[in-house]
């Protein structure tokens, strides 16, 4: 699969169809579940996730029927999540960093500078850490399955200049995500957060009420932001990602045989849309900078020691328990 920025632009609600093999029983489907989530038409998650959908609609012979609804057509994340635990909508994608309203623990893939790379995500997150948290979101009753979507490493954006170490941070105006762990690291290294809903995230920077903003390369670019920031600090500050969650009533009515094969193909266009995001962002910062974006890469040591001097770690790690700790230090090392 060729992957640009023209993945985010031009694919028609057509694409979501169903395929044409199948939609001639799409009405005599035995299960019609929807799919929630909130990127737009040609991001990543939702080309793969439609590859899912024919795949399983071949194989169930049009018994499984999945429709899916994309760029929060359903509602906001919070209403999304109450539809999905209500049953009214069956799978929804959310980050485990939004979900920690719900399930506190959820969060912890997003510890700030945790993680020296995706090879240190994957193995925690499909391995004991992963399982942790899976285990506390079905006690939260909803299922959840076995492998998280990446939305890749999150990097800095100013219109003031760029991040070089803990000293460009101080005073910062920045636009945080509402989310306790957002909002506690940067105020720990003594920015200015404010939580701002991404549909205002443009006007706020474009008006100067705050300076920076952050996200992952493929959300700045989707954002246009380059139209309103100069600089990108390739900080790698959280890892998030998105787990696929689903009613679990909804789930346990699927035949045997029906969930094997959702299962399977959910996972095959997790691990597949894992690499598209990994190849999106090589080619990403060129596409940036031919906007005009400069870009830095800031050594992460000097701001870490500033969350640890700020008691950062150890708060967050009172908050998560020591057994989570202990999963999430297994892998990146030492943090508190």
């Amino acid at each position: 699969m060729k992957l640009s920025r023209r993945l985010f632009i031009g694919v028609g609600v057509g694409a979501l169809a169903a395929p044409a093999l199948v939609a001639g029983k799409a009405q005599a489907a035995e299960f019609r579940f929807k799919f929630a989530n909130n990127f737009p038409l040609g991001h990543p998650m939702n080309n793969r996730m439609t590859e899912a959908r024919d795949r399983i609609a071949e194989e169930t012979d049009g018994r499984f029927m999945l429709q899916i609804f994309p760029n929060n057509q359903l509602g906001s994340d919070t209403d999304t999540l109450n539809q999905v635990r209500s049953g009214a909508v069956e799978f929804f994608t959310l980050s485990g960093i939004i979900l920690s309203s719900l399930v506190p623990v959820a969060s912890i893939n997003g510890m700030g500078f945790a993680f020296k790379d995706t090879g240190q995500v994957w193995q925690a997150m499909d391995g004991e850490l992963g399982a942790y948290v899976r285990d506390k979101i079905k006690a939260s009753r909803l299922h959840v399955m076995d492998h998280i979507f990446n939305n890749g490493f999150r990097q800095i954006t100013t219109s003031t200049g760029p991040i070089e170490g803990p000293e460009s941070l101080r005073n910062l105006k920045i636009r945080v995500p509402v989310s306790p762990l957002w909002t506690s690291m940067f105020q720990a290294l003594g920015c200015a957060p404010a939580s701002i809903n991404w549909n205002e995230v443009y006007t706020a920077l474009q008006s100067g009420i705050v300076d920076a903003q952050e996200n992952p390369l493929s959300t700045i670019d989707v954002g246009k932001l380059f139209e309103v920031q100069k600089y990108c600090s390739l900080t790698n500050h959280m890892w998030d990602g998105f787990w696929m969650l689903a009613n679990p009533r909804s789930w346990d009515r699927l035949p045997d045989d029906i969930k094997e094969i959702v299962s399977r193909n959910f996972a095959k266009s997790t691990l597949d849309q894992r690499a598209d995001i990994d190849k999106l962002n090589e080619t990403l910062r060129v596409s940036l900078e031919g906007h005009g974006m400069q870009f830095n890469e800031p050594d992460p040591e000097a701001i870490r020691n500033q969350l640890r001097e700020a008691n950062f770690y150890s708060e967050w790690k009172a908050n998560y328990g020591e057994e989570a700790w202990e999963l999430l230090e297994k892998v990146t090392g030492p943090l508190a």
